[in-house]
């Protein structure tokens, strides 16, 4: 056997390859940006030809930069943003790929809300519909694009294509389906009554075969292994939602432990030994073989930082500092003060309302651009605790979390979490954790390890721990409760500019 595992985690935008020795030791990384395309308002899609020419590209660098033979390879695993829609037609060939940013279909959600369709959902997939989520996203092309819909071959999620591309196998697996709201959560097994909900019936034959997360998918093909470099043969895992990985590769195994992931997403999750809980949260994916993980998630997280350094910040610092930690630093000097602008982390919508909108509020004339980099870092938070305080009312507790993504990186972003979330923090040593967990997965299923707690044990360490500032409680409750509050007084105000913008539309055509 060899001695090294492949973990890929294929995000929204960026897609990673690293390789890991049996000790969690990263021997070598690659990483690629694609291109995201937004045809039309809401539209948010991506080439799958530049999606796998990146996967092989990754894949090969990271083969030649650890300078192994191929054969040392002892499986591949593959993380991928959950939700959105990936889909081949029926000759297997590439036809559409929908990310998990699209708010196409929040008018079909609104809708579906008035006909209490989430009534019939919930209970089975333990999800209502939303605009980015895939049976929805399925919906609104049988109704809006009936073309491409009946080209349709296959549909999974954007991880399950570079399976597809490895292995040539059709198949997805537990985590992902379960976290995009096609699964009977309880059974883990498709349902004829859910897919009835969402008025795709006829639909069923469209889903991949379905494994668990370290079940081995395939083998790495002929033609694959010429493109990317890997040996012939070698196993491949079905893979893993990317926040399951991420909370793996963080060193998240134990039921009531916590992983909270900023990254383009905000993702709050808690692993639970069932899937029923004492109240609802936004959707449920499977862990290993047994147990459950609730998750309340948006995509309301670094992203908001991506964007303000793009358009506001995109040179380094004059003293050589990357455009991040000069704004760090730049939010770091300031003293938080009770007149700080707030900030809404809505570019992409919110949770439950597609038609929300990102937006500074109580800006004033003495405030810098400092207060306005901190005040996008703590509506992000902000936004966090929200969906900690959904799973909390429905009994999914916790005293501690593990932060990862994007956002742990950051000189002065994981204190503010701690700070704003009420509980420890703590930062793994790496920071691909989904690419990590991932080649946890693998390793699980090519007998390396016995268990996904077991191969956390041997991979992930823990580099650094932020304490709650106690005496900025009573400042982040205020605040946050400001937060909510102009939310709520905004959330008619955002519903007229979509229906003004509509009407603009319909006018022009």
């Amino acid at each position: 056997m060899g001695n090294y595992l492949l973990g890929l985690d294929a995000g929204n935008t960026v897609i990673k390859a690293v390789i890991f020795d049996r000790q969690g030791n990263e021997v070598a990384a690659a990483s690629a940006e694609g291109h995201s395309r937004m045809p039309c308002p809401g539209h948010v899609e991506r080439g799958l030809d530049e999606l796998w020419t990146n996967a092989r590209q990754v894949i090969s660098s990271c083969i030649e930069q650890a300078r192994i033979r191929p054969e040392e390879i002892i499986a591949i695993g593959c993380a991928g943003h959950g939700n959105g829609l990936y889909a081949l037609d029926r000759e297997g060939e590439p036809l559409l790929g929908i990310q998990s940013l699209d708010t196409r279909a929040a008018a079909l959600v609104e809708e579906w809300q008035i006909q209490g369709i989430g009534d019939r959902t919930y209970p089975i997939g333990r999800q209502r519909p939303w605009p980015s989520q895939t049976p929805t996203l399925l919906a609104w092309l049988k109704r809006h694009r009936p073309e491409i819909f009946g080209r349709i071959g296959t549909v999974f999620l954007c991880k399950d294509f570079i399976v597809n591309r490895l292995t040539d196998a059709r198949v997805s697996e537990v985590s992902d389906m379960t976290g995009c709201g096609l699964l009977d959560v309880a059974n883990r097994r498709y349902s004829e009554t859910l897919m009835d909900a969402y008025g795709l019936g006829d639909c069923l034959a469209m889903l991949p075969g379905l494994l668990e997360s370290s079940d081995i998918a395939g083998h790495v093909t002929a033609a694959a292994a010429a493109q990317t470099g890997l040996a012939v043969g070698t196993p491949v895992v079905g893979g893993l939602f990317d926040v399951v990985a991420s909370a793996i590769g963080s060193g998240v195994t134990r039921t009531g432990a916590a992983s909270i992931i900023a990254g383009t997403w905000s993702i709050n999750q808690v692993i639970i030994d069932a899937p029923q809980l004492a109240g609802p949260v936004f959707m449920s994916s499977t862990f290993d073989r047994e147990r459950y993980m609730a998750i309340e998630s948006s995509a309301t997280s670094a992203a908001n930082l991506e964007w303000l350094v793009r358009e506001l910040f995109p040179d380094a610092s004059p003293d050589g500092r990357s455009p991040f930690d000069h704004c760090a630093a730049l939010a770091a000097a300031v003293e938080p003060g009770a007149d700080d602008p707030l900030y809404h982390p809505f570019l992409y919508g919110a949770q439950q309302d597609g038609n929300a909108r990102a937006g500074f509020y109580g800006v004033a004339g003495w405030h810098t651009r400092g207060h306005l980099v901190r005040a996008v870092l703590e509506g992000v938070a902000f936004g966090h605790r929200q969906h900690v305080e959904t799973m909390r009312s429905a009994g999914a507790t916790f005293d501690e979390a593990v932060l990862s993504g994007g956002g742990s990186r950051s000189l002065i972003w994981p204190q503010i979490f701690a700070d704003v979330l009420g509980v420890p923090v703590s930062i793994a040593r790496s920071r691909e954790t989904g690419a990590l967990g991932a080649a946890i997965a693998a390793g699980t299923g090519a007998g390396v390890f016995p268990s996904f707690e077991a191969g956390a044990a041997s991979m992930v360490r823990m580099e650094r721990n932020y304490i709650p500032d106690k005496r900025l409680e009573d400042h982040y409750a205020r605040r946050y409760g400001l937060y909510r509050d102009i939310a709520e007084a905004m959330a008619p105000i955002w519903r007229r500019l979509v229906s003004a913008k509509a009407d603009v539309a319909g006018a022009a055509v």
